[in-house]
């Protein structure tokens, strides 16, 4: 884990006083395939919690219910205050504008500029902003993910780093209250890999935004968490530190760190 990391940690201490997400004995089945099976966790304002577990454990179906793209079977999901459940189309979009979504895949338009990405969520939810306010915001949010000379490229000149990039850019340029992160390390180079991770550390100390990582990746994990939560058998089977967690003599935990 870089300094820089344990000092923005540090940091953020004192902000880990509000919840902002609750997931209370949420349940998910497929068929006969019971994926969710009561998992319980809160996210604090200002914090990164890494929800930790194996291909296939529910990480990605958790997330998805927490931004109703898919619907639980049971359970109830808070979210900056609003119980997801009860949501109309119309109210859903106005939260979803709050959070941020980055998907594994980025979900990149490959027929539209880098501009042109960013653009359209803006064009959107925020119809009001004139052009040039429109076009400061792209520049500053591509500045932030170090790619502001990326503006007219395409998506398929970028590299996959890059265009992971870009897929942040895009999530920030509403200026999100919470971004969930489905596994934004995965298909990357280590070294690629362990940038996107300080990126975002980076981008949360300067947007002040609270986050829930899904990764098995121990160095994304080490380096963005500040609890980590661990999926197993559809339950949160526990929830501490990176320290706490890498120290543990439980053999469930242990063997995520061997």
């Amino acid at each position: 884990m870089s300094t820089q990391t344990i000092a923005h940690k540090n940091k953020k201490k004192s902000l880990l006083n509000e919840p902002v997400i609750v997931v209370s004995d949420l349940k998910k089945s497929f068929g006969e395939h019971d994926v969710l099976t009561g998992f319980n966790l809160t996210l604090n304002k200002g914090e990164t919690v890494v929800v930790l577990g194996k291909s296939g454990s529910g990480k990605s179906v958790l997330i998805k219910c927490i931004i109703g793209l898919m619907t639980p079977d049971e359970g109830k999901i808070t979210v900056l205050g609003n119980d997801v459940s009860t949501l109309n189309r119309q109210d859903m979009d106005k939260l979803r504008m709050r959070v941020g979504f980055l998907f594994q895949s980025n979900a990149l338009y490959d027929s539209m500029t880098i501009r042109e990405n960013l653009e359209f969520p803006m064009r959107r939810h925020l119809a009001k902003m004139n052009a040039e306010e429109t076009e400061r915001r792209i520049i500053e949010t591509l500045t932030d993910v170090g790619l502001a000379h990326t503006i007219d490229m395409m998506p398929e000149e970028l590299s996959g780093g890059m265009q992971k990039r870009v897929a942040l850019a895009r999530t920030l340029i509403l200026n999100p209250e919470i971004i969930l992160y489905d596994e934004p390390t995965t298909g990357l180079d280590p070294i690629t890999g362990l940038e996107i991770s300080r990126l975002i550390v980076e981008i949360q100390e300067k947007y002040q935004t609270s986050s829930i990582v899904i990764s098995h990746d121990m160095r994304c994990v080490a380096e963005t968490a500040d609890r980590i939560a661990v999926l197993l058998q559809g339950k949160c089977y526990t929830l501490g530190t990176y320290d706490e967690l890498k120290n543990s003599d439980d053999k469930m935990i242990k063997q995520f760190f061997d």
